[in-house]
This record gives structure tokens, C-alpha cells and sequence, in this order.
């Protein structure tokens, strides 16, 4: 039974955190959970596509976003703009889906401020050395890049301590359960069930 309007889920990390090994797993589990794709400007990774992985735009079209207001947050990160566009999430939460924004940590921020309802996720490396390892595994930045990633890890994780949940991504399956164990606490919540035991009253009126 599909709630009136679906939850709002938001993950974040610290680059090269996890997030989009632990959403895999995550939505492989979940039918009912649709993702957000953020608009970015930056350059596409190998492997990544437009319209699955991320919106790639231009600068200058992801600036008549912001100036026409099509978006929930964005934010500056390493020269490149991300951003979380509206239409689609208001969508499909007005639909009973639940939607899944992967936001960078300080659009995770203007979020929290905006939409108090949103239930935040954040991922957290075992420790920086593994962060480190992973970034310089992915073999897609320079050595410039990826010290500038870990200085804006360092001063990304302090904000963890601002969002409702966190998840350890040491072991993936494990991480991937943890997610799946706070969707599923999030959907049994009674401020989110308050029609279903209104519907069942409704009904006992009419039984008795």
C-alpha cells in the first residue's frame, strides 16, 4: 500500500565515499525508489551517461536554471556547478514514489534548511587513508585533483554530525543494508502511516 506522498530521501559523502556503489545495491531492493539525477557541468566520467548518471549541461545553461529557479539546491564544487533540479522530485512524490537525492555536502545543507522532512544520509569512509585509495583507484583525476578532493573531504566530514543518519561504507553489502534498514524504519515512522489508520477507522465506521 503506497503512502500519499513518498519520502524524501537525500545521501551524501565526501568524494569517492561510496554513495553510488551503496545506491546500486540500494535501488536493486527498493521498486518503489526513484532517483534524482542531478544537473552538473562538470565532464563525464568513463562510463557515464547523460541522463542516467548525471544531467551534463553547460555552464551557461546550468546558470538559466538558477536564474529561472529550476532548482532545489546547487552549489560551486571543484570549478564545476551541481544541482538538484525541482519538476521531476515533486513529481513523483506527489505520486507516492520515494525519490533519492545525491547531493554534494553543501547542497545537502541548503536542503536540510528547505525541506526539514528530508531524511539525510551520510556516508563516511572507514578513514581518509582508504578515501584516499579509492580516489587515486578510480584512475580519472590528476594528482591536483585528488589532493584538493581530500582537503574538501576534510573540512566535508565535520557536517555529518548535522544529518539524521550514518552509514560506515567499509563493507558494501553491509553499508547497502544499513540504507535499506533506515528506508525501511523511515516508511513504518506513524507521521508518515497517519492515513493508513485513518482509513481504517474510516472503514470500522462503516463495518459497525
Amino acid at each position: 500500500m503506497r503512502m500519499r506522498k513518498g519520502l524524501l530521501l537525500m545521501v551524501l559523502s565526501p568524494s569517492g565515499g561510496g554513495k553510488g556503489s551503496i545506491l546500486k545495491g540500494v535501488f536493486a531492493e527498493n521498486a518503489n525508489l526513484r532517483f534524482s539525477i542531478s544537473a552538473t557541468t562538470r565532464t563525464p566520467r568513463p562510463g557515464e551517461e547523460h541522463g542516467k548518471h548525471y544531467s551534463f549541461v553547460s555552464r551557461e545553461e546550468f546558470e538559466v536554471m538558477i536564474k529561472n529557479n529550476e532548482l532545489i539546491e546547487y552549489t560551486e564544487y571543484c570549478g564545476n556547478y551541481y544541482g538538484t533540479p525541482k519538476k521531476a522530485v515533486d513529481n513523483w512524490l506527489n505520486t507516492g514514489y520515494d525519490v533519492v537525492l545525491e547531493v554534494e555536502v553543501n547542497g545537502g545543507l541548503q536542503i536540510k534548511k528547505l525541506m526539514p522532512h528530508c531524511i539525510s544520509i551520510f556516508i563516511l569512509p572507514p578513514s581518509l587513508a582508504v578515501l584516499e585509495k579509492r580516489l587515486r583507484r578510480r584512475g580519472t583525476e590528476t594528482d591536483e585533483v585528488i589532493v584538493k578532493r581530500l582537503q574538501k573531504a576534510r573540512d566535508e566530514i565535520p557536517h555529518a554530525r548535522h544529518h539524521d543518519y550514518i552509514v560506515i561504507n567499509d563493507e558494501l553489502e553491509t553499508a547497502i543494508k544499513d540504507v535499506n534498514a533506515i528506508i525501511r524504519a523511515e516508511k513504518l515512522k506513524t507521521c508518515n502511516n497517519r492515513e493508513i489508520i485513518e482509513r481504517m477507522m474510516s472503514n470500522a465506521e462503516t463495518i459497525s
